[in-house]
């Protein structure tokens, strides 16, 4: 069985909502953010980042959000959760929830986690007062370039899905209205009536 590290409100929603859509059998440990636990000897242990997610699977442990979702779709073929038998439309999806994970979400770590880049307060509040700009700009491209709706890659749910509905329940706290963006809004929406995804928001919130 495999088990996720995953801490709330954090990126590692994705490939939780992907092993449920994926029918996996897994199990979950919460990490403690307030309490620094992903710093802890015993999460290092696991994943050497000090971040989430982490997948431990029977070949090893698996982390960074495309690298999982891959994997996950790729485990259970059944669930069709990528175009896995098509090498170019395969790349797109991958292609996708890179720029989510490289780009996007780097963006959005410049106002919570900003300290990474920068200990002089001045540069601080600079690139913390940058994340709408930079936001927005992402969420514009994805809505008129990359998104093919109503899904992520067209008319069927892959991988990308749930990566797009994690980060886009960031903008709110990046001040950035999703009102703007009616396709990301239409599809967090729809994501949000998903069974599945309903029953790992409700299991994150326990």
């Amino acid at each position: 069985m495999m088990k996720l590290y995953y801490a709330t409100g954090t990126c590692a929603l994705a490939s939780h909502i992907a092993l449920e859509e994926a029918g996996a059998e897994y199990s979950t440990v919460r990490i403690n953010f307030a309490t620094h636990e992903q710093g802890s000897p015993e999460y290092l242990a696991i994943n050497p980042k000090g971040r989430v997610p982490s997948l431990v699977t029977d070949r090893g442990i698996l982390t960074e959000t495309p690298a999982m979702l891959a994997f996950i779709a790729q485990s259970f073929p059944k669930a069709k959760l990528a175009p896995i038998d098509d090498p170019f439309a395969f790349a797109e999806v991958q292609a996708f929830n890179s720029y989510l994970c490289s780009t996007v979400h780097t963006n959005h770590a410049h106002r919570p986690r900003a300290t990474r880049w920068a200990d002089d307060p001045a540069a601080i509040e600079a690139m913390k007062k940058k994340v709408p700009e930079t936001m927005t700009a992402s969420f514009e491209l994805i809505e008129t370039k990359m998104m093919k709706g109503p899904w992520v890659m067209g008319d069927t749910y892959t991988v990308c899905d749930p990566y797009l509905f994690t980060i886009a329940g960031w903008l709110a706290g990046d001040s950035v209205d999703i009102a703007r963006f009616p396709k990301v809004k239409a599809h967090r929406d729809r994501m949000a009536e998903r069974p599945k995804v309903q029953k790992v928001l409700a299991a994150e919130k326990a």
